[in-house]
C-alpha cells in the first residue's frame, strides 16, 4: 500500500506522531497535519477540514476529548467522517479510550458511531493509560517534583506503550482484517500508581513517591492552579478510572494484531531514566 495517502490528526501528539514515523517506514505517503503544522487541522476551524482530506485515501482520527468547555465529539466526528467518505477516504482509524462511561460529565467513545455509520471501513482503537504520561504527560511534573499525588487509590492499570498502539493503528490503517473491529489495548500487566512509581524511583535512585489524595481535594487543587473547573473534574473522573478498577484487566489484543507481547513498563522506565527524563 506504498501508493496510499494517509492524513493523520494529531500528527504532533503522544500517538500520532509515532504513527507518522512508523507509516514513512513503510514508504508510504503521510500527510500529518496539527493546528500549526505545514497541513492544517483544527476541530474549531471547520474551513480546515476539506484542505487537510483531499486526496487522502485512509485517516487516523483523533478528537479533542480532554477539550475544556462543551465540545460535542460524536457530532464532529459524525460531520468529519461524512466529509471524509464524500472527498473518497475509504478507511477511518479512531483513537478513543477504554473508558465506557462518562468523565468529567464528557463520554471519551462519543464519537464512534459517527465513524462507524460514515460508510467507510472503519477501526476504533481503546487504549488505557499511557506509560508515556510519566515522560511526557499529564503524569511528568509530579513525578519529577518527587511526589505524584492522584485520586487513584490503590487502584490497578495496566499502562500500555503509546509505539503499540502506534503500531496497531498502522496496521490498522493499511492492512485488512481490522475493518470493523473495536480494539481495546493494554500492556501485559496491571499495575497501581505506587508500584509504577516505585519502579521509577528505582531506576533513577530518586526519592520519589506516591500520594493517594481525596476526589474533591484534588479538584480543588488544580482549580487553584487556574485550571477550568470543567477540566479539573475531568481529570479527577479519569483518574477515579483507576481507582475504581474499570479497566484493571490486561487485554491480548497487542499480541493478536502484531503477533507479539507488548512492551513491558519496566523496559520502558529503564529507557526513559537512561534518557534523563526524570533527572532535576
Amino acid at each position: 500500500m506504498t501508493d496510499t495517502t494517509v492524513l493523520v490528526l494529531g500528527g504532533t501528539g503522544k500517538t500520532g506522531r509515532r504513527v507518522v514515523n512508523r507509516l514513512k517506514e513503510r514508504g508510504v505517503t503521510v500527510r500529518a497535519a496539527s493546528r500549526s503544522g505545514d497541513v492544517r487541522f483544527d476541530w474549531d476551524d471547520v474551513n480546515t477540514w476539506e484542505p487537510a482530506l483531499a486526496g487522502v485515501d485512509v485517516a487516523y482520527l483523533v478528537d479533542a476529548q480532554d477539550k475544556p468547555g462543551v465540545w460535542d465529539a460524536e457530532a464532529a466526528l459524525r460531520e468529519l467522517s461524512g466529509l471524509a467518505v464524500a472527498h473518497k477516504v475509504r478507511r477511518l482509524v479512531l483513537l478513543q479510550a477504554r473508558v465506557s462511561e462518562p468523565v468529567g460529565g464528557k463520554s471519551l467513545i462519543a464519537g464512534e458511531r459517527g465513524v462507524k455509520e460514515s460508510g467507510a471501513e472503519w477501526t476504533v482503537l481503546r487504549p488505557n493509560w499511557f506509560f508515556q504520561n510519566f515522560d511526557e504527560g499529564v503524569l511528568l511534573d509530579g513525578v519529577r517534583s518527587g511526589e505524584l499525588s492522584l485520586p487513584a487509590g490503590s487502584g490497578r492499570e495496566p499502562f500500555v506503550d503509546t509505539e503499540d498502539v502506534a503500531a496497531v493503528a498502522v496496521e490498522a490503517l493499511l492492512g485488512d482484517g481490522h475493518a470493523g473491529q473495536t480494539y481495546e489495548l493494554s500492556g501485559a500487566r496491571a499495575l497501581t500508581l505506587d508500584e509504577a512509581v516505585k519502579e521509577i524511583a528505582q531506576a533513577t535512585g530518586r526519592d520519589i513517591r506516591y500520594v493517594p489524595v481525596e476526589h474533591q481535594a484534588y479538584v480543588e487543587e488544580l482549580v487553584g492552579y487556574d485550571v477550568p473547573a470543567d477540566y479539573a473534574l475531568f481529570v479527577a473522573d479519569l483518574v477515579a478510572q483507576i481507582r475504581d478498577n474499570k479497566n484493571a484487566t490486561p487485554t491480548d489484543t497487542v499480541r493478536r494484531v502484531l503477533g507479539r507481547e507488548p512492551r513491558d513498563f519496566s523496559d520502558f522506565v529503564k529507557d526513559a531514566a537512561a534518557r534523563g527524563v526524570w533527572n532535576v
